[in-house]
Protein backbone atom coordinates (compact mmCIF):
# COMPACT_ATOMS: atom_id res chain seq x y z
CA UNK A 1 0.00 0.00 0.00
CA UNK A 2 1.30 3.47 -0.86
CA UNK A 3 2.17 6.08 1.72
CA UNK A 4 -0.38 8.55 2.99
CA UNK A 5 -0.75 11.54 0.67
CA UNK A 6 -0.39 14.98 2.18
CA UNK A 7 -2.78 17.70 1.08
CA UNK A 8 -2.28 21.27 2.26
CA UNK A 9 -5.14 23.73 2.55
CA UNK A 10 -4.11 27.29 1.87
CA UNK A 11 -5.76 30.43 3.29
CA UNK A 12 -7.38 31.06 -0.11
CA UNK A 13 -9.30 27.78 0.49
CA UNK A 14 -7.37 25.92 -2.23
CA UNK A 15 -6.15 22.37 -1.67
CA UNK A 16 -2.63 21.41 -2.77
CA UNK A 17 -1.72 17.74 -3.30
CA UNK A 18 1.97 17.54 -2.38
CA UNK A 19 2.32 14.10 -4.02
CA UNK A 20 1.16 15.30 -7.43
CA UNK A 21 2.44 18.87 -6.95
CA UNK A 22 -0.82 20.48 -8.06
CA UNK A 23 -3.98 22.08 -6.75
CA UNK A 24 -6.98 19.76 -6.48
CA UNK A 25 -10.71 20.17 -5.96
CA UNK A 26 -13.00 18.77 -3.29
CA UNK A 27 -14.38 16.42 -5.93
CA UNK A 28 -10.88 15.04 -6.50
CA UNK A 29 -10.53 14.48 -2.74
CA UNK A 30 -13.89 12.65 -2.88
CA UNK A 31 -12.51 10.47 -5.68
CA UNK A 32 -9.50 9.66 -3.48
CA UNK A 33 -11.91 8.49 -0.78
CA UNK A 34 -13.81 6.35 -3.28
CA UNK A 35 -10.53 4.85 -4.52
CA UNK A 36 -9.49 4.19 -0.90
CA UNK A 37 -6.35 6.33 -1.25
CA UNK A 38 -4.98 7.23 2.17
CA UNK A 39 -4.53 10.98 2.69
CA UNK A 40 -4.25 13.67 5.32
CA UNK A 41 -5.28 17.31 4.94
CA UNK A 42 -3.42 19.92 6.98
CA UNK A 43 -3.89 23.64 7.32
CA UNK A 44 -0.92 25.28 5.59
CA UNK A 45 -0.47 27.98 8.25
CA UNK A 46 -1.08 26.09 11.50
CA UNK A 47 -0.18 22.56 10.29
CA UNK A 48 -3.39 21.40 12.07
CA UNK A 49 -4.93 18.16 10.79
CA UNK A 50 -8.22 19.20 9.16
CA UNK A 51 -8.99 15.95 7.33
CA UNK A 52 -12.29 15.49 9.20
CA UNK A 53 -13.38 19.04 8.29
CA UNK A 54 -12.74 18.38 4.60
CA UNK A 55 -14.60 15.05 4.73
CA UNK A 56 -17.54 16.74 6.45
CA UNK A 57 -17.50 19.44 3.77
CA UNK A 58 -17.68 16.73 1.08
CA UNK A 59 -20.63 15.13 2.89
CA UNK A 60 -22.35 18.52 3.13
CA UNK A 61 -21.98 19.02 -0.63
CA UNK A 62 -23.31 15.51 -1.29
CA UNK A 63 -26.27 16.12 1.04
CA UNK A 64 -27.18 19.48 -0.51
CA UNK A 65 -27.34 18.13 -4.05
CA UNK A 66 -29.65 15.41 -5.29
CA UNK A 67 -31.18 12.81 -2.98
CA UNK A 68 -29.88 13.26 0.59
CA UNK A 69 -28.71 10.22 2.52
CA UNK A 70 -29.64 11.61 5.93
CA UNK A 71 -33.15 12.74 6.85
CA UNK A 72 -33.71 15.55 9.35
CA UNK A 73 -34.70 12.91 11.95
CA UNK A 74 -31.45 10.98 11.47
CA UNK A 75 -29.39 14.18 11.76
CA UNK A 76 -31.30 15.14 14.93
CA UNK A 77 -30.44 11.72 16.41
CA UNK A 78 -26.78 12.30 15.59
CA UNK A 79 -26.87 15.63 17.42
CA UNK A 80 -28.61 14.07 20.44
CA UNK A 81 -25.80 11.50 20.73
CA UNK A 82 -23.06 14.16 20.93
CA UNK A 83 -21.89 14.68 24.47
CA UNK A 84 -23.82 11.69 25.80
CA UNK A 85 -22.05 9.03 27.82
CA UNK A 86 -22.79 6.58 25.01
CA UNK A 87 -21.11 8.74 22.30
CA UNK A 88 -18.12 6.39 21.96
CA UNK A 89 -20.40 3.37 21.74
CA UNK A 90 -22.54 5.12 19.14
CA UNK A 91 -19.50 6.02 17.02
CA UNK A 92 -18.16 2.46 17.25
CA UNK A 93 -21.58 1.06 16.32
CA UNK A 94 -21.79 3.32 13.24
CA UNK A 95 -18.24 2.43 12.19
CA UNK A 96 -18.87 -1.31 12.53
CA UNK A 97 -22.22 -1.05 10.73
CA UNK A 98 -20.72 0.82 7.79
CA UNK A 99 -17.76 -1.58 7.62
CA UNK A 100 -20.16 -4.58 7.63
CA UNK A 101 -22.36 -2.97 4.95
CA UNK A 102 -19.32 -2.36 2.71
CA UNK A 103 -18.08 -5.93 3.16
CA UNK A 104 -21.53 -7.29 2.29
CA UNK A 105 -21.72 -5.12 -0.83
CA UNK A 106 -18.31 -6.38 -2.01
CA UNK A 107 -19.25 -10.01 -1.30
CA UNK A 108 -22.50 -9.60 -3.24
CA UNK A 109 -20.69 -8.05 -6.21
CA UNK A 110 -18.19 -10.93 -6.22
CA UNK A 111 -20.97 -13.55 -6.12
CA UNK A 112 -22.88 -11.88 -8.96
CA UNK A 113 -19.63 -11.63 -10.92
CA UNK A 114 -18.95 -15.35 -10.46
CA UNK A 115 -22.52 -16.25 -11.43
CA UNK A 116 -22.25 -14.24 -14.65
CA UNK A 117 -18.72 -15.37 -15.54
CA UNK A 118 -18.50 -16.65 -19.10
CA UNK A 119 -22.09 -15.72 -20.00
CA UNK A 120 -23.15 -13.18 -22.64
CA UNK A 121 -24.23 -10.90 -19.81
CA UNK A 122 -20.65 -10.99 -18.46
CA UNK A 123 -19.40 -9.66 -21.80
CA UNK A 124 -21.87 -6.76 -21.74
CA UNK A 125 -21.12 -5.90 -18.10
CA UNK A 126 -17.36 -5.82 -18.80
CA UNK A 127 -17.90 -3.76 -21.93
CA UNK A 128 -20.05 -1.31 -19.97
CA UNK A 129 -17.39 -1.02 -17.25
CA UNK A 130 -14.71 -0.43 -19.87
CA UNK A 131 -16.80 2.26 -21.56
CA UNK A 132 -17.53 3.91 -18.20
CA UNK A 133 -13.80 3.98 -17.38
CA UNK A 134 -13.01 5.52 -20.77
CA UNK A 135 -15.76 8.12 -20.23
CA UNK A 136 -14.47 8.99 -16.74
CA UNK A 137 -10.90 9.27 -18.06
CA UNK A 138 -12.09 11.50 -20.88
CA UNK A 139 -14.09 13.71 -18.48
CA UNK A 140 -11.16 13.87 -16.07
CA UNK A 141 -8.91 14.94 -18.92
CA UNK A 142 -11.30 17.65 -20.04
CA UNK A 143 -11.56 19.02 -16.48
CA UNK A 144 -7.77 19.16 -16.30
CA UNK A 145 -7.69 21.09 -19.56
CA UNK A 146 -10.14 23.66 -18.18
CA UNK A 147 -7.99 24.28 -15.11
CA UNK A 148 -4.95 25.23 -17.12
CA UNK A 149 -6.83 27.86 -19.18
Amino acid sequence: MSAERLIKKYPNRRLYDTTESRYITLDEVRQMVLQEISFKVVDRQSNEDITRNILLQIIMEQESGGEPLFSADVLARFIRNYGEAAQNGFAEYLDNSLRFFTEQQKALQQQVGKALEGTPMDYWVKLGEQNMKLWQDMMGGSRGAKKSD
